[in-house]
């Protein structure tokens, strides 16, 4: 049996091989593994937000919605957003889905055609650059640098432009290094665009997920920004919501139109309970999220402390999301080991624990002649703790 040519470019989110992998090990050893691999909040949705969806359940919000969600619901997040980011959104601009991963398909199939270009982040969110190839498109990788504070170099950056050049990805907080790009990365991204006439995909999953008193900068908030600007969020991250599979984008009418027509022709709409415990997160009380934040901040500082003790790893500190992108050069060289990912097998085999090697987010550039893994602090502090001291005495 024949299958499509383009499945030989689809690619996966690879963190869940190694959760598969964690699945295969005998239950003792399974229950004993420290997983730093898996980006995904420990703690529960709030109370009351879980109530809103039972409620709806139990009211009969059962049927379809609107292709694009729920009035009250695009406007309950297009006031958060306005107040959040310092840009002026209606409802018309937001457009509701069964999860925010969705946004990156219909943002390439909206803006690109076949053969034009797709600037990413390198090392980013593999689905990136994944989709940039299912599509017909040229995945152009932009280099995020560690001496850069993992921004890109912005002369590097405008090398990359080329008369096939129509979207750019962006993510600010970054996944995997868990940092936020800066003014002069902003500021360098928005000229592009607006010299050359391209598309931005903002990715924002991340962004009320931010540390040390850091206000958020969206790039949409830039002067002639918005109009060319796509903004991916949801209610997955900061909400605690990963398994309720509940994003929006927020972008000018006319891509809202398209988008919502999308939507209608591949999933019809989202499910109308989780749309109504989103209406209920948007609305009522946030401590429990803002609490969630401050303990990440406190893991942060934990991690990265403990990580920078132990002799050939070394990290610089992230600003935001939940992830240390850790330098582990020395590390590997000082262990005989090939590279990152024989490192991550190291370990599981040697430590009981997870991490995912920089192999799994993205292609490598030629240039890189440094080792990472990455480190997902969505763990207890207890754990961190456990989780950094066998690493030490596998590696010492």
């Amino acid at each position: 049996m024949k299958y499509a040519e383009r499945m030989d470019r689809l690619g996966s989110e690879t963190a869940f091989e190694v959760l598969r992998q964690i699945q295969s090990f005998p239950k003792e050893r399974q229950e004993n593994i420290i997983s730093f691999a898996i980006g995904e909040p420990d703690f529960n949705t709030p109370e009351h937000i879980k109530e809103a969806g039972i409620n709806a359940i139990k009211e009969d919000y059962t049927h379809y919605t609107p292709s694009e969600g729920i009035p009250e619901l695009r406007k309950a997040i297009a006031d958060y957003v306005s107040e959040e980011r310092n840009i002026s959104v209606g409802p018309e601009n937001i457009v509701v889905y069964p999860a925010a991963k969705i946004i990156l398909s219909f943002a390439i199939l909206t803006c690109t055609n076949p053969g034009d270009e797709v600037i990413y982040p390198n090392p980013g969110y593999p689905i990136y650059e994944s989709l940039i190839n299912v599509f017909g498109c040229k995945p152009i990788p932009a280099q995020l640098w560690e001496y850069a504070d993992f921004n890109h170099n912005t002369d590097e950056l405008r090398e990359l432009i080329t008369d096939k050049t129509k979207l750019i990805i962006t993510n600010s907080p970054q996944n995997p290094t868990g940092s936020i790009l800066n003014k002069n990365n902003l500021e360098a991204i928005s000229e592009i665009a607006l010299e050359n006439d391209i598309w931005i995909l903002s990715d924002e999953i991340y962004s009320n997920m931010v540390y040390d008193n850091i206000k958020y900068y969206s790039i949409a908030a830039a002067p002639d920004m918005q109009q060319r600007t796509i903004i991916l969020d949801g209610f997955s991250k900061f909400f605690a919501m990963t398994g309720w599979r509940l994003g929006y984008s927020i972008t000018n009418p006319k891509i809202a139109e398209y988008f919502a027509r999308w939507s209608t022709n591949i999933v019809s709409c989202p499910a109308s309970f989780t749309q109504m415990a989103g209406l209920t997160a948007m609305l009522e009380d946030k401590a429990p999220s803002l609490e969630m934040v401050r303990e990440f901040e406190k893991r942060r500082n934990l991690i990265c402390e403990k990580l920078n003790s132990i002799e050939g790893i070394s990290v610089r500190t992230p600003k935001g999301a939940f992830y240390v992108f850790a330098n582990v050069t020395e590390a590997c060289r000082k262990l005989r080991l090939r590279d990152s990912l024989e490192f991550q097998e190291f370990l599981l085999e040697k430590g009981d624990v997870a991490v995912l090697s920089r192999d799994y987010f993205g292609t490598r550039a030629p240039e890189e002649n440094q080792e990472y893994v990455r480190f997902s602090y969505c763990v207890s502090q207890e754990d961190i703790i456990r989780g950094i001291d066998r690493i030490k005495s596998a590696i010492e």
